[in-house]
């Protein structure tokens, strides 16, 4: 089967004198989740915006199975990689199908009706799929934002505060997609305040302070209490 990867070397990124991200290396293999930690301002967010290539770095390279990934065309890049932020990138006065349709068609996916009924399906908004988003609750908006990410079945999911607005069921439901995305040698980043659900989900975890790697581990080395203590230690 084949493998993918992601090698982060030296990876900056500066605001005037300011640095967001100071020289961030990480490196993640099919089938990993990484977890990112860390208080608001850490550059967690800004790292999400670089890898989805909404934001361009100032110093540093990311290589995409050996390959930059500047290098890759914009339409192969939207491909490759799904991403959940804070902005749903929903349209408000269309539907969840035509939403969808929509991003089926910039895609360009095969049997897009199919597809777009599946995801539908598992997010538990079939029902509701011909009503304006703007009609939607902020839990059934961001489980349409979960769909929308997975619809094309990405190479790299990115996560951003995924959980926000998220009841139990929901949580329930991208837990499952998150955990069937993996078993597919599929890589994800979950940038996440939760220390609990990151150390649960994740391959290995990382804590961002001061726009650095501060920490970073396997999961399975750390039990809650330690990874809380750990917490505690890097942002004071």
């Amino acid at each position: 089967m084949f493998q993918n990867s992601i090698k982060v070397s030296k990876l900056s990124k500066q605001f005037g004198r300011n640095y967001a991200l100071k020289e961030i290396n990480l490196e993640l293999k099919s089938g990993e989740l990484l977890a990112i930690l860390g208080r608001n301002g850490a550059g967690k967010t800004t790292f999400l915006k670089i890898l989805s290539t909404l934001l361009k770095q100032t110093e540093g390279e990311i290589l995409f199975n050996g390959v930059l990934l500047s290098d890759f065309p914009q339409t192969e890049i939207k491909r490759k990689i799904g991403l959940i932020s804070h902005n749903l990138f929903l349209y408000s006065g269309l539907s969840a199908l035509e939403n969808l349709t929509f991003f089926a068609k910039l895609y360009d996916l095969e049997n897009p009706t199919v597809k777009i009924n599946e995801v539908l399906e598992k997010v538990g908004l079939i029902h509701r799929k011909n009503e304006l988003v703007r009609n939607y609750s902020r839990g059934m908006q961001q489980r349409l934002g979960i769909a929308r990410a997975f619809l094309h079945n990405p190479e790299i999911l990115l996560l951003d505060e995924p959980y926000t607005g998220l009841d139990q069921n929901g949580t329930e439901i991208l837990n499952n997609l998150l955990k069937m995305f993996n078993s597919q040698e599929k890589i994800t980043i979950l940038v996440t305040h939760n220390i609990e659900q990151g150390l649960t989900l994740s391959d290995k975890v990382t804590i961002f302070e001061n726009g650095k790697v501060a920490f970073i581990e396997q999961s399975k080395n750390l039990n809650l209490e330690e990874m809380r203590k750990v917490y505690k230690e890097f942002v004071s």
